[in-house]
């Protein structure tokens, strides 16, 4: 299926993309950028321009008198509602997620709380350690392996497999560097999957399945960011109606969690069950990120994502 894609924005409007910023995924979000401006000058938005997010950056888009903002951030302070609501008292229009969905889904624990109001969202047992807790207590419900985030971090950094006490302490150690809170949830064997949702026109869609089989024990950051480090299945080959479950549920998590334009939802299928790990609210826009590639199967290509993407301003309110 092909898709015809007309832009809401002015093709003569000042665009800013906002990218790099000061998280750990500075690098990424460089990527991200680089791809998403390049598209934007494609499609003939000729006033586009590239923005390494800093501390000033709100005397730099003044002085940029930047129009619209393409949000190309990742991790914190760019996926976490913190640019958005900068954005909105300067009154300027951005892409994708709102202050409260990017807030909320940057953070695990309050996603997991947000999608659990559903009963018919199955979410992977777990507990929430805050610093200073004692972690063996806390966690004496769950079973071994686990697996421990950070709870507010994306591309995986901080995040290890454990299998026994000695392991656990260390790794919270590892992952409470990058966070004090920590998610440890179960470690469960199963089918690593992901879809994307896209807004056109009023519509919610979400893109084909994408199948996740990493050469490493799991998805890190590695298997992320590496060619040839994970083996992309596209469409997923799951059956007909455990594809439409997926379909379905990511949809729902997405109204669930408020979000706007694009979002991209994480799911751990074990057992015939389909888990909702997490919702991104700001998905990798690199040469080897997932949404482009799920996109590209149902026949958009990177250019017309990017203008589905741009043409979320204002739905963010």
């Amino acid at each position: 299926m092909q898709y015809n894609v007309q832009s809401k924005i002015d093709k003569n409007a000042k665009i800013a993309v906002l990218c790099g910023g000061m998280s750990s995924e500075k690098e990424v979000s460089m990527r991200s950028g680089k791809n998403c401006h390049a598209a934007l000058l494609r499609l003939g938005f000729k006033n586009t321009v590239m923005i390494d997010v800093q501390e000033n950056i709100a005397e730099k888009l003044k002085s940029e008198k930047i129009e619209y903002a393409y949000n190309a951030l990742h991790g914190k302070y760019g996926e976490d509602g913190c640019i958005q609501g900068l954005l909105e008292i300067l009154k300027i229009p951005y892409s994708g997620c709102g202050v409260m969905s990017s807030a909320v889904c940057m953070n695990k624990e309050y996603t997991k709380k947000i999608l659990s109001t559903d009963n018919g969202i199955q979410l992977i047992k777990s507990v929430f350690v805050r610093k200073g807790e004692d972690v063996l207590k806390v966690t004496s419900a769950l079973k071994y392996p686990m697996m421990i985030k950070p709870v507010s971090e994306g591309s995986s950094f901080g995040m290890n497999k454990v299998v026994d006490a000695q392991e656990l302490i260390k790794a919270v150690e590892e992952a409470q560097k990058f966070n004090p809170d920590v998610l440890i949830e179960e470690y469960l064997v199963g089918i690593c999957a992901t879809v994307g949702v896209l807004e056109n026109d009023g519509e919610v869609f979400t893109t084909e399945i994408l199948e996740l089989r990493p050469k490493n024990e799991w998805y890190d950051y590695e298997a992320k960011y590496t060619k040839g480090m994970t083996e992309f299945i596209l469409p997923a080959e799951l059956s007909a109606e455990m594809t439409q479950k997926v379909k379905q549920l990511a949809i729902k998590a997405h109204k669930l969690a408020n979000c706007s334009g694009v979002s991209r939802v994480d799911f751990h299928i074990v057992e015939n069950i389909p888990y909702i790990l997490e919702i991104n609210t700001s998905p990798g826009m690199t040469d080897t990120s997932d949404l482009p590639a799920q996109a590209a199967c149902m026949g958009i290509d990177y250019d017309t994502l990017v203008l589905l993407i741009l043409n979320s301003v204002g739905l963010n309110k």
